[in-house]
């Protein structure tokens, strides 16, 4: 048996930061860990018991993703057995279902020898999820923005300097089709050329370093954030207490419930404290931008 051993970690990341839905994202400190070697069959191991709801066989997310990344490039893969450690929590808005997309991109690549690009990765990822701005950070690290539609995928990305964030996570979950069902289907002109020009703005504060614009905007947003607030009951606290105390901006976390704040590194102790204090029913924590 081929004792060949592989080893990836993989960010969590927060997605659509306000008015960058389904396009921006950032990598958060927060890691899916994935082990793997050569086995005579497919079998993941949990290491965290919140892991066990998922399938540990070849219907789990990242052995799928694995397979089928190999079969476009017609390549057969080991089958593997995997050990999943995970700091990400499951439908709560972290991209623990594109980490482990990418964590099965990375298998392949490796057993496969595929020798895959950046681009690839992201490409790959993309093509599962439908959009890039939770896959792209996961690959990149830091800032991500990117547009992805019939297989054309362009993207930027930034180190993002000066910013910490505070996770607001509340004590249930929130799944994506849900919070996506909650959205219009329609939005008028006027909506649409306001938030682009909302969203152009912000990205312009966000690359200049100018993160009181930035978080200005980044509040405005017209598409999902309106909507979305309504399936999480603390928002408007943490959003109140984090903006006396001077974060940038707070906003909802991917489709939620959690919730992040953006801040400077001399505010992030007191927002912790006043929302340890203010609002116990959340697990609040302090979490760096991750950057390769």
């Amino acid at each position: 048996m081929n004792e060949e051993k592989f080893y990836c970690r993989i960010p969590a990341t927060s997605a659509n930061l306000g008015v960058g839905f389904d396009s921006i994202g950032l990598a958060v400190e927060k890691f899916l860990t994935i082990e793997a070697h050569a086995s005579d069959h497919w079998h993941v191991e949990m290491v965290e018991e919140f892991l066990n709801v998922l399938p540990s066989n070849k219907n789990n997310l990242v052995i799928k993703t694995a397979k089928r990344v190999a079969s476009h490039y017609d390549v057969m893969l080991p089958p593997l057995q995997i050990r999943m450690s995970s700091e990400i929590p499951l439908t709560h808005g972290l991209g623990s279902s594109s980490s482990a997309i990418v964590a099965g991109i990375e298998l392949a690549n490796y057993f496969g020898r595929l020798k895959l690009s950046m681009d690839d990765k992201i490409r790959l990822g993309s093509q599962i999820e439908g959009h890039p701005d939770n896959v792209g950070p996961c690959v990149t690290g830091g800032l991500f923005a990117g547009y992805y539609a019939n297989d054309e995928l362009f993207y930027q990305t930034s180190q993002f300097e000066g910013l910490t964030l505070v996770l607001s996570v509340p004590p249930y979950e929130l799944s994506t089709k849900e919070a996506r069902g909650i959205l219009p289907k329609t939005f008028s002109h006027a909506e649409a050329v306001e938030q682009n020009a909302i969203a152009n703005v912000m990205l312009m504060a966000m690359l200049k370093g100018d993160y009181e614009t930035m978080g200005a905007m980044m509040m405005r947003d017209k598409l999902h954030e309106p909507y979305r607030q309504r399936l999480i009951a603390e928002f408007p606290t943490v959003k109140a207490l984090a903006l006396e105390e001077g974060a940038y901006a707070t906003v909802i976390s991917g489709a939620g419930p959690t919730i992040v704040t953006l801040c400077a590194e001399d505010k992030v102790g007191a927002i912790l404290s006043r929302l340890q204090t203010e609002v116990p029913g959340c697990q609040h924590e302090i979490v760096g931008i991750y950057r390769k």
